[in-house]
């Protein structure tokens, strides 16, 4: 449904958006491109599960991912501009975090993911959550969650 509002949104308001995506491996692209008529605001999505990905396509500093991890709100805002650079679009959404059922620590469980939406100034706005359930649960709330981020910052109008 969000899918459906997004698209809608940025194709009345002849805008483009891009993607960048660790936790959710896709999900998100996938999602968009099952709305009918997606390729007129959506031509980008990259799937940067990986360091090297996120560093050699999404241009997220080694010293950001050193510092701070994969899974952080710097990254997650740096996998954004990139992924908006790379696509020259005037809006990207993007997502890290820990799925499960392993990789969690005590700073950073299985369930925390950062989404991070930045937008024609460049303005980077990053947000924490702690979902819950399985796998499967939380990369499907990530996606929800990205999504709404997206409709909340952009509008639906």
């Amino acid at each position: 449904m969000n899918a459906a509002l997004l698209v809608e949104s940025l194709i009345k308001n002849r805008r483009t958006i891009a993607l960048a995506e660790s936790c959710t491996g896709g999900g998100i692209a996938a999602a968009l491109t099952a709305v009918p008529g997606s390729s007129q605001c959506f031509g980008l999505g990259v799937v940067s599960y990986g360091n090297r990905a996120k560093e050699e396509l999404l241009r997220v500093p080694a010293e950001v991912l050193l510092r701070f991890g994969a899974v952080s709100a710097q990254t997650a805002a740096q996998m954004a501009a990139g992924a908006r650079e790379l696509a020259g679009a005037d809006y990207a959404l993007a997502v890290t975090g820990v799925a499960g059922p392993g990789g969690g620590t005590p700073e950073k469980p299985v369930g925390l993911v950062y989404i991070s939406f930045c937008g024609e100034s460049g303005l980077c706005v990053t947000r924490q959550y702690h979902f819950t359930g399985d796998r499967e649960a939380v990369r499907r709330q990530t996606g929800e969650a990205a999504l709404e981020l997206a409709l909340e910052l952009i509008g639906t109008n």
